[in-house]
């Protein structure tokens, strides 16, 4: 989950939002970075410029929550940011207007928030499967995975994980579908593929973290460092991760932008 997700609603200094790009497509926010040399960046949220710095708060990090604890957060963050329609801006300042406590104080007055809490944990019950088989791909990606086991994160929210080295992400895909693994690290068009039929039998699975998006690159043999418009790529040809892979997906769309038939 998220970790800026489970900061404090009431804090106006804390950040709900999981990323500038989020509070932009929410907002409706226009953003612009300066060229080489600028010393300002600055977005407009709620139509007004802000600085970065600003749309920003960095919050020093909290000790480590326990499940009910996190499910006390995100329950008090999902109505804290529905009573001001999703804008970190008009919290922030009320917030920063009135102060924390008073509006905790005033919110729990006329909504139920201990009642949605206490509902919300019966509701779930205890861990289906604690013993867990988590497939990953040696790639930066992974990392979050990987290091949960040493540093005992699986094991504080009451998990036993073995994590597993996979060959490439068709084994992956292969081995999710075989119920050898109880979940693993994938490309992010792979789970809606598989909830297809696209390349393998249709299996409906579910992503339910992402750990980031579109951070590919397009690289060129030194050769064709003076190839720089894609018009000039005709007849090259491209290496992708995989035929599921944004990076597949990306590439072809960028191509066609530029007149040529991926």
């Amino acid at each position: 989950m998220p970790t800026k997700s489970l900061q404090n609603p009431f804090d106006p200094d804390s950040n709900l939002m999981h990323s500038h790009a989020d509070e932009a497509r929410e907002h409706g926010a226009e953003g612009h970075v300066c060229g080489p040399g600028c010393q300002h960046h600055h977005t407009r949220i709620d139509g007004q410029d802000v600085p970065l710095e600003m749309a920003h708060y960095h919050t020093p990090s909290e000790p480590a929550m326990d499940q009910e604890a996190m499910i006390d957060r995100a329950v008090e963050s999902a109505v804290v940011r529905a009573v001001f329609n999703h804008s970190e801006v008009d919290r922030r300042r009320f917030l920063k207007l009135i102060g924390g406590a008073t509006f905790a104080a005033a919110l729990g007055s006329v909504f139920p928030m201990d009642s949605l809490k206490a509902a919300v944990k019966d509701s779930l019950g205890p861990l289906e499967k604690t013993k867990l088989k988590v497939g990953f791909v040696p790639i930066t990606c992974a990392t979050p995975i990987i290091m949960a086991h040493p540093l005992g994160f699986y094991e504080r929210y009451g998990l036993d994980v073995e994590v597993v080295k996979t060959a490439g992400w068709a084994v992956a895909r292969d081995m999710s579908l075989n119920r050898e693994y109880d979940a693993s690290h994938m490309l992010s068009p792979m789970p809606l593929a598989m909830s297809l039929g696209l390349g393998s039998t249709a299996e409906h699975f579910i992503m339910p973290a992402v750990e980031n998006i579109n951070g590919q690159a397009i690289t060129l043999h030194n050769k064709h460092k003076d190839k720089r418009d894609p018009k000039d790529w005709k007849g090259f040809r491209f290496a992708v991760p995989f035929e599921y892979s944004m990076h597949n997906f990306l590439l072809r769309y960028y191509v066609a932008e530029h007149g040529l038939d991926p």
